[in-house]
């Protein structure tokens, strides 16, 4: 009986585990660089008022480092169970865990309508492919700042860059781009 059961219970892990490699990512995790957090930060204006939602937030870093310097409650967004279980170590170790959270799911199933500011490091047609969920949750107002991509048509108000050295990834320059949701017109 005992063996039964642990047979079934490494079956189980098994599968679940199989099922979770399977959950396919539609963007490859590439960790954003220290300074190019910096420079997204700075470009939205953050404050301690504000409320950052990171979709595709990777390891935490850009919504931990918002509640470190700024004091800002934050959520990132990911889909990666590996990713959310890091950003949460990461939140505790750097004592912000009572300003942030993380949260397993698709982005384009979470609801982040009460952000103020939204980040981004996505692919350019998942942006292309999120621009309508942003427009019509967020506010009027809340301000989005995509590392690398922009959103097409939807030309950005403010561009920032960093240069070729600063990119210890890839060695490329960066740009990143700031939008504000526009008023809704009736």
């Amino acid at each position: 009986m005992l063996r039964r059961a642990l047979l079934a219970t490494l079956a189980l892990t098994t599968l679940s585990a199989q099922q979770s490699k399977k959950r396919p990512l539609d963007v490859p995790y590439v960790p954003t660089t220290e300074v190019a957090v910096r420079e997204m930060l700075k470009l939205a204006k953050v404050q301690k008022t504000d409320v950052l939602y990171d979709l595709g937030c990777g390891d935490g870093r850009i919504v931990i480092e918002a509640a470190k310097t700024y004091g800002t409650r934050g959520v990132g967004i990911d889909i990666d169970p590996d990713r959310i279980k890091e950003a949460r170590e990461n939140a505790k170790k750097a004592g912000v865990e009572h300003l942030v959270r993380f949260e397993e799911m698709n982005l384009f199933d979470a609801d982040f309508r009460e952000a103020t500011v939204v980040t981004l490091f996505l692919l350019p047609q998942i942006n292309l492919k999120l621009k309508p969920k942003l427009m019509q949750d967020l506010k009027p107002g809340t301000r989005v700042v995509s590392n690398t991509f922009d959103m097409g048509e939807w030309k950005a108000e403010k561009e920032a860059s960093l240069a070729e050295s600063d990119d210890e990834y890839t060695g490329l320059s960066q740009k990143f781009f700031l939008w504000t949701i526009p008023q809704r017109t009736k």
